[in-house]
């Protein structure tokens, strides 16, 4: 039904007297549980009743019970209201206590450096919170998509936008097997990655190829490195790495455990740039929402203790 059509606008206030009434058995206890005037609920029940063209109460000068039509009336309006109640308390409470859902988008690399290693102990501290994770490097809108906060490299940000630092700027690198670097050796140079197999980065929003950028005497510079594979997800270039297929351009944190156990060895490292960090943000009515606070909070914490 179309209520702008209708003939009579739907009468909320004289629905919710109406179901108070019901109730509380009386005019009076209706009045009080709402806190307004006796007579202002005896005008909107005879409103109410105007307006559908049939008593809803018997009264007696002991007792009011409901008509056919007001029982009629409560069994729709009743739940409706009940459900109306809910959904404003929800609103009212929504976001303000350590419950709810949790919805974020995160890039592979920031869900590793930052987000996963602090997830399972966030979850166990706050059971009652949903985190959902939508792993993308796209810029999202997290508005559009109706989500509260997302991670991105540097904090270039929509204005009605809050961001906050999560780590310091982070480190390049180079880096392939020991199987791949023994095979075909160590380039001394960029310019020497013209001659190596690369595994190439392509961003999944845009498609563009990632580019290898590196510090030279000369300044910065860039170099169209070639190869037989490219891949949209880090893990699978660190995979393809680590079986020998060529070299890989990424965070040096990012595979700082393969470097630890061996699997991986960096090249380059005096040629290697830093880029920004990584970032948090959210919409600016979002700052004082409680789950989100706590895991900007439990982060920070487990970076600090890290």
């Amino acid at each position: 039904m179309n209520y702008r059509e209708a003939k009579m606008r739907l009468p909320l206030t004289a629905l919710e007297v109406f179901a108070a009434i019901a109730r509380h058995g009386s005019l009076r206890a209706a009045a009080n549980a709402l806190g307004i005037k006796p007579s202002t609920v005896s005008h909107q029940l005879k409103s109410l009743e105007d307006q559908l063209g049939a008593p809803l109460f018997i009264r007696t000068t002991r007792s009011i019970s409901l008509t056919e039509a007001g029982r009629a009336l409560i069994r729709g309006a009743g739940p409706a209201f009940e459900q109306l109640a809910g959904a404003v308390e929800s609103a009212r409470t929504s976001g303000h206590a350590a419950r709810g859902t949790l919805k974020l988008t995160i890039p592979e690399f920031a869900y590793r450096l930052v987000v996963g290693p602090a997830l399972a102990s966030f979850c166990a501290t706050y059971p009652e919170i949903e985190v959902e994770l939508s792993l993308t490097d796209a810029l999202t809108d997290i508005l559009d998509d109706e989500l509260h906060a997302g991670f991105r490299l540097g904090d270039r940000i929509a204005q009605d936008m809050v961001a906050v630092r999560m780590t310091p700027p982070l480190a390049l690198t180079v880096a392939a097997s020991p199987y791949y670097l023994s095979a075909v050796g160590h380039p001394k140079t960029p310019e020497d990655l013209l001659d190596h197999s690369c595994i190439r980065y392509r961003y999944q929003p845009s498609g563009h190829i990632a580019p290898w950028s590196f510090h030279t005497r000369d300044g910065e510079i860039s170099v169209d490195v070639r190869g037989h594979l490219i891949a949209d997800s880090l893990p699978v270039l660190v995979d393809l790495a680590t079986q020998g297929a060529g070299l890989i351009y990424t965070f040096h944190d990012y595979v700082a455990e393969e470097f630890a156990t061996g699997t991986l060895l960096p090249v380059l490292e005096r040629h290697m740039p830093e880029t920004q960090g990584i970032f948090l943000y959210f919409p600016r009515e979002y700052r004082d929402m409680v789950p989100l606070r706590l895991l900007l909070d439990h982060l920070t914490q487990q970076g600090s203790s890290g």
